[in-house]
């Protein structure tokens, strides 16, 4: 392997001037810069990430964690990441760590002087626990976490507002028996959403009924067991609200192998709009969330931070979200509509085929 004093000798220099070439150092004259990598590159040299990190204090990589990889929520986020970082010369190093402090732990001190900052997603708020003892200058930017640190910046989706908006909107298609299919107990977006639902039923005057709020983890599966959870009850909702599109797709299948028809006798919405839901069978009206962009906004944040005072306030930011009319709601289709509108109090329902 050809090391940095292979070219040093070979260009006749220092081993610290090709040192200060690859950190570029403004103290060497353009004439030996050009020359060095010359040789460098004759000679097959690649610096030592490792070794040119001691010397820069800078990695050129971004630390991610999330509670899962799997699954095309994670795959956009990833892939909003990636494609900014990489636009700034950074690469990413990503694991996932799900609920449990201890694997963030664990996480966390693999990725020790590894990274030069992190992003991280954790659904609970004990979790985030290890963040106290990272240093207090070291940049991190929470995605869709619950609580947070002084330390740390942080992007968060609208969810109590989404959700409000996507129950408002089943109540003006004539629904009063309106379930909610929740994500994982203790998950941030998972109470928000809850909190949205229950704060639109209340305020059309229509109680929540508790067992029409049924748990679910998030996946196909759960979905598809909430659906059968349903059809074993004599007094069902017309309606059901999953708190993602993933167990919305899940009940789906469990309606259509039970025979009922969505939307004839049960509407079906979704929360996210997944790439996977405008393919559905009914497709499926839910709540956008610009996923990708969340992903591009995090790192974003993040490289801005690397560059700032560390006593600077840290910034909160709520990204919005829109409401997404589809088939599996029912409604009147209207042509080359791009089936959103705004999450608020004020909305254009529309619907997309």
């Amino acid at each position: 392997m050809i090391t940095i004093k292979d070219v040093a000798r070979a260009a006749g220099v220092s081993v610290a001037t090709v040192s200060r070439v690859y950190t570029g150092s403004d103290r060497v004259r353009e004439e030996t810069r050009v020359h060095v990598w010359e040789v460098a590159g004759r000679l097959g040299y690649a610096p030592h990430g490792t070794a040119r990190s001691l010397i820069t204090s800078r990695t050129s990589t971004i630390g991610v964690l999330l509670p899962d990889l799997y699954g095309e929520f994670f795959s956009e986020v990833i892939r909003g990441i990636d494609q900014t970082a990489q636009r700034e010369g950074y690469h990413l190093l990503v694991s996932s760590a799900h609920a449990e402090q201890s694997a963030v732990e664990a996480a966390l001190r693999s990725m020790r002087g590894r990274v030069d900052g992190l992003i991280i997603m954790s659904p609970g708020h004990e979790a985030l626990a290890p963040l106290a003892n990272l240093p207090a200058n070291f940049p991190v930017v929470l995605l869709n976490s619950a609580g947070g640190t002084d330390q740390t910046d942080s992007i968060t989706v609208a969810n109590a507002d989404g959700a409000r908006t996507m129950v408002r909107h089943l109540i003006s298609l004539g629904h009063r028996r309106i379930a909610i299919l929740r994500g994982s107990p203790g998950n941030f977006d998972a109470a928000e959403r809850l909190r949205g639902y229950r704060e639109a039923l209340t305020e059309a005057g229509i109680s929540p009924r508790p067992r029409w709020e049924l748990e679910g983890n998030f996946s196909e599966a759960s979905g598809y067991a909430a659906a059968e959870a349903i059809l074993a009850q004599t007094d069902r909702p017309t309606a059901l609200f999953a708190a993602n599109d993933s167990m919305a797709i899940g009940a789906l299948a469990g309606f259509r192998r039970a025979g009922l028809t969505v939307p004839g006798d049960m509407a079906v919405a979704g929360f996210d709009d997944i790439p996977l839901s405008r393919y559905m069978d009914p497709p499926l009206t839910s709540v956008h969330v610009d996923i990708s962009a969340l992903g591009e906004r995090a790192t974003a944040r993040l490289l801005a931070g690397m560059d700032r005072d560390p006593a600077r306030e840290r910034i909160r930011e709520v990204l919005p979200v829109t409401l997404v009319v589809r088939r599996s709601c029912g409604g009147v289709p209207m042509p080359d509509a791009t089936g959103r509108s705004a999450a608020g109090s004020h909305f254009n329902e529309r619907e997309a085929s």
